[in-house]
């Protein structure tokens, strides 16, 4: 199942709330992204059914080794390209906001020119 930019912004989402709590419920992924409860629950059980989170009993969200990866992988390409964007003079709220809009569409060649950028300067 190929993930659409949304979910992959709800995979990013419950990893960074991981790592503030080991206990990431929808509630959480929808206060910390401002959505409504019926379009995260949607969003959860379309996450749920293409394998990348499974949600327990007590509602705790937690993110499959597919989910891990792709989650990991946009929050990497978040971190380096909002870096970037504040390296060039960009405000970092605004750069944070433009990473995100570009995280999703940029090829892998062009992010690991950029990374290796960042990382040789």
């Amino acid at each position: 199942m190929q993930l659409q930019e949304s979910g992959e912004m709800y995979l990013e989402t419950i990893l960074v709330l991981t790592r503030e709590s080991n206990f990431v419920r929808s509630v959480d992924v929808g206060e910390h992204m401002g959505f409504s409860k019926p379009s995260v629950s949607r969003a959860m059980g379309l996450l749920k059914n293409g394998g990348y989170i499974t949600v327990g009993e007590d509602g705790a969200i937690r993110l499959t080794e597919i989910g891990t990866e792709i989650a990991e992988k946009i929050y990497e390409r978040h971190t380096i390209l909002t870096k970037w964007l504040t390296d060039i003079g960009v405000d970092p709220e605004i750069a944070s906001e433009d990473a995100c809009k570009i995280e999703h569409h940029l090829s892998d060649v062009t992010f690991e020119a950029i990374k290796s950028y960042i990382q040789n300067k």
